[in-house]
């Protein structure tokens, strides 16, 4: 039977791997951008490298690592660190685009433009996460698990809310985030967002 663990840093590669093998609005999207680890660099690896104290896997039983949520408790905070020291170790892998034309120009240029006081959900909801989960982990409640777990440590730290951003074609993991008493949050065309405050 397949665990809820916290993360260890022997894990960083799954975290890439199940990223990009989740990143199609929850499908496969190994070789839709030139480089697949650009996918966790952004969505993934800078969090367990950030917050391993906020990070945590699904452990199948022969020990592959194959879902995870991961998170920050401080939104601008981490916009600040992955603008300061994440992003410009990476700036010689991904060049910074002259036109932002396609997907992968445009993932680029939000990594370089990442600053605090960009996120307009940051100040009600300081908490942000992503989650990822393979086929073989869904509908046996481990996403949900992951959730609780998170809130569980969040309330602990006295986070007073979180929210996530999503691809709006993703309308599974929307339902997920509804059942779980999230609510939809204003937001801009081609974005959807959802937040949930914690009490004191």
């Amino acid at each position: 039977m397949s665990r809820i663990r916290p993360y260890r840093p022997a894990d960083r590669a799954a975290m890439y791997d199940i990223c990009v093998r989740t990143a199609d609005a929850g499908a496969d999207a190994t070789g839709i951008l030139s480089n697949d680890e650009l996918w966790g660099d952004v969505y993934a690896v800078p969090y367990v490298e950030r917050h391993p104290d906020l990070a945590w896997v699904v452990e199948a039983e022969d020990g592959r690592a194959i879902g995870y949520i991961v998170a920050t408790d401080d939104t601008d905070a981490f916009a600040r660190w992955f603008r300061d020291e994440w992003w410009p170790q990476r700036a010689q892998r991904y060049p910074r685009p002259g036109e932002v034309i396609t997907r992968e120009d445009r993932m680029v240029e939000s990594a370089y433009s990442r600053a605090p006081g960009d996120d307009v959900h940051a100040g009600d909801y300081p908490a942000h996460l992503h989650i990822d989960l393979l086929p073989e982990t869904q509908g046996q409640g481990l996403g949900r698990l992951l959730v609780e777990t998170l809130f569980a440590e969040l309330r602990r730290r006295g986070v007073t809310g979180l929210h996530l951003g999503m691809d709006p074609n993703n309308t599974g993991a929307a339902a997920f985030y509804e059942r779980l008493g999230m609510e939809r949050l204003p937001e801009g065309p081609g974005a959807q967002s959802y937040g949930v405050r914690f009490g004191g």
